[in-house]
């Protein structure tokens, strides 16, 4: 197959798109899982290192606790993560179920979290960045499984993009997010609208109520230690 040939889109597999932040915390718990089982599912302080970590990611983001607790709400919304409390947790842990939504054999799920890290490759990138989470078959296969992705009845998780001009092979892209813009040799920062579950905003509030509240005592008590 010519890798300039793009491939016909079918449904879109969510609508509407995951955000990409929620790409990112959904790439990430993919990625632990492969690459570091012994510390999966993640504690929320570990899945934030991972969204923010420098290697095998574009863009390089700056998130903190707030954002990655609502991208994980949203994801859970979807049935795409979930919380997980075992016998010995003390605190915790959060791991993705993208198996009961989209189950994928190993290869193709490395494939996934890949572009939902990094972003548009091409199927010789994808298969060299993919290793580090599980064996890679040959260049054809991959571009099989790719295809396949692609032409999902229920609905395409990647796409072929079209070739731009002066690039010598067209790169592949994922369809549960929405890209973030990049230009070429550079990657622009993500901003991150937030726009938080209800119970994030009522646990937000009632911190603010608290801390509002600390701050009024500690005014009371300087003042009584400034009279004694």
């Amino acid at each position: 197959m010519d890798a300039s040939l793009s491939v016909s889109l079918s449904p879109a597999p969510l609508v509407p798109p995951l955000s990409p932040l929620e790409a990112r915390v959904l790439g990430s718990l993919i990625e632990k899982q492969s690459s570091t089982p012994d510390l999966y599912p993640l504690t929320l302080n570990s899945l934030i290192a991972a969204c923010n970590q420098r290697s095998n990611r574009d863009p390089v983001l700056s998130v903190a606790a707030p954002e990655v607790e609502a991208a994980l709400a949203g994801l859970r919304s979807r049935k795409l993560a979930t919380v997980f409390a075992g016998a010995e947790a003390r605190v915790a842990k959060h791991k993705h179920t993208l198996d009961l939504v989209f189950p994928l054999e190993p290869v193709a799920r490395a494939l996934l979290a890949e572009l939902l890290l990094r972003g548009p490759q091409t199927g010789a990138a994808l298969r060299a960045n993919a290793a580090r989470l599980c064996e890679m078959p040959d260049a054809a296969e991959i571009e099989r499984l790719l295809n396949e992705l692609a032409g999902r009845p229920a609905g395409g998780l990647v796409h072929l993009l079209p070739r731009q001009p002066g690039q010598k092979e067209a790169r592949w892209a994922q369809r549960l997010a929405e890209e973030t813009a990049t230009t070429e040799g550079a990657t622009t920062p993500l901003t991150v609208a937030l726009a938080l579950p209800p119970e994030v905003e009522q646990r937000f509030s009632a911190l603010e109520g608290e801390v509002a509240a600390l701050r009024a005592e500690l005014a009371t008590l300087r003042r009584a230690l400034g009279e004694s």
